[in-house]
């Protein structure tokens, strides 16, 4: 075996390095939106045991929507991308593009156990530059091909060791190559391909037989004429080792995936669906299609399914003549190694095998695959092509006529190669540029319409989406998913009819019931959406909430694992005020799905619903020992505990909405409900500044800007309160507590009768039963000496609260003033804080908890297209009153008894005592 030197590993890195580092500048794009941006398995509050109980995709390998492809190590490589860099891309492009050189260092080093020096780095550079390789290297989801193609070329260098002197088994080597073929399927599933490699390097290559000399060996054996060659003894005991190996490893692989396949529609693999012979002859045509994409590859596509490669139904189709071709060139390849003895045969055998075997997995032949062609499962098969290749290539330069011809088309087709690869990799720059470019190969694949109009829908262009969604249901009528994005984007542009239209015909092309079968194994679980979508699109009708229930219930019975279906139906159970039947769905969904943060804070949603706040706290624990990065689980904790008032808890309270405002930086209601936290704990400075952060980015938060007049009337900073009060009923006019405060400051403050009266008189025109407000309204016109319109005023005040004892008090004393004949000679008049003593703005009783009173919510199920980020806060109703200490209830007393004295001195006076 000939070793691999500094200049040409130092070559090959530079190449890879020109034709992928525009790929650092590609975004997350097609698979990678589910494998990278929506899968929880990278996140490190994940546990790490999650990742080998779970799909490449983060889906529960027991879940029958899981797509069953079990790549536990390279999840794990993605996780340390997501510890290193999160969700910046450049770093999962970079450690792809050197994942890739890497693999053709090691491919070099086994050519050159096939080809001479210069063969071996022709077939390697052609492997470095390959544009078919892009999916796989560009893509980041490649990385299962660039991981498992590691294990497995160093499984097969470790076999090759395998061979002692006089044919003795080495056994080290073996037991390496074992555990390697392991960690490649680990990788991805084809890794386990490399054990059949290894056979036929075994019998053909290490034992140097051809078939002639097998099947003699054979004939004499069963003929009794001679026994087994102690050679052959050692290559059947060798392959016995690697095949029980193998076995065990599938017995296993079998196990985790619950023998069971995994679920996939016609639209993603026609073919497999397909009666006889149109099932057969589609998937024997793919073979030449594949092998047409690693000989031309001049026209590549990132999805291929749906109606890319219509179906061959008859044995007259024209591309039956590609398929018998295809098997011809094979068979005169395969006759040609296993028949004649010498290196070459050797050669073209090793290149066979590396084509075939690998590809078995994506062949359909033993099950059916989701997709039609693709070309990441290209990137081991291109390997046998690129020795194949380099070795045809060495018998024409060996002679000198062809020799300049060979090296000219040598060079042209690398350096095309190269240009093509770099110019392929800007498709992968974003969603939008790859599904055009896709379209531009096949425009019959609706999967590529409705991706492009994903990309847009992402960016918001509606309209635009729109088109390519339509277009999709003319090229595929019957695709369910496409109606249901047509659905979706009419209701994103407000068109409610037309979106219930299009849903109602996703509804229509659903199978029906067949008895005796079972239903969800015959459609794609995320087509059962279309339940959620139209439920949630009428349920915003108030008259139509049982409809939207029977919704969810259908594809609950469908699909009882549905456990969007649970979630969508526990919200709506709220909104029809059946909390209890709402924490029945959510329970049922915990069932499906107990390490979920999302379900414990809906969970947490129905207890404050049922008014059981301990309970509700609990969830929200458990939530955020899930996930301690739970946004609104945070911060409705904090609310939560706030709201006991209970001093013990305050602290915890405040750290968490110090982690809220950490996570949401510009989210306003965290620093207000810091204030308000700071004003229990009479932190007035505190509480000043996190009013202050929240109006700043927020300038119309009414609730902060009236708690923060609020606390400068507290702190006896009136003034300081005015113009913070006019901002608030610049934006809230109709804002009563905020009028009643400021007329408290002008009339006690600023002496201001006129302006105080104008804050009344506008309560009343908001409020004509107001008591307070009629009440100071009175006092405005004792103050302005009109006794006779104050006298009215309070009796019409004391018919709206017949039962509150200081209105009439206050209204005897007016009577008695009007009566009295020294009224001229004594100015002395009850003032405004003595006749409205207990019923000005409470300084505690005022405070406002949010700025607008909504609902409580939970976090909904966003089944259009993906789940979506929660974003719903615990709503706060702006005039509830807090529980007061019983410090401040002693406070408040002893200014009602101060109050009365004061009363009964001015009422002495009046009478003249």
């Amino acid at each position: 075996m000939a070793n691999i030197n500094f200049k040409e590993v130092t070559l090959i890195v530079s190449v890879v390095t020109a034709c992928y580092w525009n790929s650092l500048f590609c975004g997350f794009v097609f698979d990678d939106v589910s494998a990278i941006l929506d899968n929880k398995d990278l996140h490190p509050s994940t546990p790490l045991k999650t990742l080998f109980q779970n799909d490449f995709w983060g889906t529960p390998m027991s879940e029958e929507r899981s797509h069953k492809s079990y790549r536990p190590l390279t999840v794990l490589t993605f996780r340390l991308n997501y510890l290193f860099s999160e969700l910046k891309p450049v770093s999962y492009h970079l450690l792809n593009l050197i994942f890739h050189a890497f693999v053709t260092v090691i491919f070099l080093k086994v050519c050159k156990l096939f080809l001479d020096n210069r063969s071996s780095m022709i077939a390697s550079l052609l492997f470095a530059v390959h544009p078919v390789h892009t999916e796989a290297v560009t893509g980041v989801v490649g990385r299962a091909e660039l991981l498992s193609s590691i294990f497995f070329l160093a499984a097969f260098l470790s076999y090759t060791k395998s061979k002692g002197p006089n044919n003795s088994i080495v056994w080290a080597p073996i037991i390496l190559t074992v555990f390697l073929v392991a960690v490649a399927t680990l990788c991805k599933e084809q890794g386990i391909t490399v054990v059949g490699i290894c056979c036929v390097y075994e019998v053909f290559i290490a034992q140097g037989y051809t078939l002639p000399v097998l099947c003699s060996t054979a004939r004499h054996f069963l003929r009794g004429k001679t026994g087994i060659p102690f050679s052959m003894m050692q290559t059947l005991i060798k392959l016995i080792v690697l095949m029980f190996s193998t076995l065990l490893l599938v017995v296993i692989r079998v196990q985790v995936i619950q023998s069971q396949l995994p679920v996939f529609t016609r639209f993603d693999n026609p073919a497999a669906v397909s009666p006889t012979p149109t099932r057969q002859l589609t998937f024997n045509y793919l073979l030449p299609v594949n092998a047409w994409l690693l000989l031309n590859p001049s026209e590549l596509c990132c999805d291929w399914t749906m109606g890319t490669i219509p179906l061959i139904e008859s044995f007259l189709d024209i591309r039956n003549l590609a398929t018998f071709s295809f098997f011809c060139l094979l068979g005169v390849l395969g006759v040609f190694s296993l028949l004649y003895p010498g290196d070459s045969s050797k050669t073209v055998l090793m290149a066979l095998c590396l084509m075939a075997l690998p590809f078995i997995p994506a062949s359909n032949l033993f099950f059916p695959v989701g997709f039609v062609v693709a070309e990441r499962v290209l990137y081991v098969p291109s390997m046998g092509f690129c020795i194949l290749v380099a070795h045809g290539w060495q018998k024409i330069s060996n002679k000198s006529v062809f020799k300049k011809l060979s090296w000219a088309c040598l060079s042209v087709m690398i350096f095309t190669h190269a240009l093509k690869t770099l110019h392929r990799n800007w498709d992968w720059e974003s969603e939008y540029t790859l599904f055009m470019s896709a379209l531009k190969v096949n425009k019959n694949n609706a999967k590529l319409w409705n991706n492009v109009g994903h990309a847009l829908e992402n960016e918001k262009n509606f309209e635009r989406a729109l088109k390519y969604f339509l277009q999709a249901t003319r090229v595929q009528p019957d695709d369910i998913g496409a109606h249901m994005n047509v659905g979706r984007t009419y209701k994103n542009l407000n068109k409610t009819k037309e979106a219930e239209e299009s849903y109602m015909m996703a509804k229509s092309l659903m199978p029906q019931i067949i008895p005796g079968k079972k239903y969800a194994a015959r459609i794609a679980p995320n087509h059962l959406n279309v339940y959620i979508n139209l439920a949630n699109l009428i349920r915003a009708n108030e008259s139509r909430l049982e409809e939207a229930d029977q919704l969810y219930r259908q594809a609950i019975s469908m699909r009882p694992d549905f456990k969007q279906a649970y979630i969508s139906r526990g919200e709506l159970l709220l909104k029809m005020n059946k909390p209890l039947k709402a924490k029945e769905a959510y329970l049922k969904a915990l069932e499906l799905d107990s390490n979920n943060a999302d379900l414990w804070y809906n969970l947490a949603i129905v207890h404050i619903e049922l008014k059981e706040p301990n309970e509700a706290l609990k969830n929200f624990n458990h939530a955020l020992e899930l996930n301690p990065k739970h946004k609104l689980a945070l911060f409705n904790s904090a609310i939560l505990m706030q709201e006991s008032g209970e001093v013990k808890l305050r602290p915890e309270a405040r750290k968490r909405l110090l982690s809220y405002i950490s996570e949401e930086p510009q989210d306003a209601n965290g620093y207000f409900n810091l204030g308000m936290l700071a004003m229990d704990d009479k932190k007035d400075a505190d509480a000043e500044a996190w009013m202050k952060r929240a109006i700043k980015l927020q300038a119309d938060f009414r609730s902060a800007l009236f708690n923060l007049a609020l606390l400068y009337s507290q702190t006896a900073k009136e003034l300081m309160a005015l113009p913070v009060l006019d901002e608030l009923l610049k934006y809230y006019p109709d804002h009563i507590k905020g009028l009643i405060l400021k007329g408290d400051i002008l009339m006690n403050q600023k002496k201001d009768i006129f302006g105080a009266k104008k804050c009344f008189e506008k309560i009343l025109e908001l409020d004509p039963g107001n008591v307070q407000g009629n009440h100071n309204l009175c006092v405005v016109y004792f103050e302005e000496k009109d006794l006779l319109k104050a006298e009215r005023c309070l009796i019409e005040t004391l018919a709206l609260a017949p039962h509150e004892e200081y209105i009439q008090r206050h209204l005897n004393i007016v009577r008695d003033k009007i009566s009295s004949s020294s009224f001229a000679e004594q100015p002395i008049f009850p003032t405004y804080e003595t006749l409205s003593k207990g019923h000005k703005i409470p300084t505690k009783n005022g405070k406002e908890v949010r700025s607008e009173p909504k609902p409580t919510q939970t976090i909904k199920a966003n089944s259009d297209k993906s789940p979506s980020t929660p974003n719903r806060q615990l709503e706060k109703n702006t005039d509830e009153i807090p529980q007061k200490t019983t410090q401040e209830i002693k406070d408040i007393e002893k200014k009602r008894v101060a109050a009365l004295k004061r009363l009964e001195e001015i009422e002495r006076i009046l009478n003249g005592e």
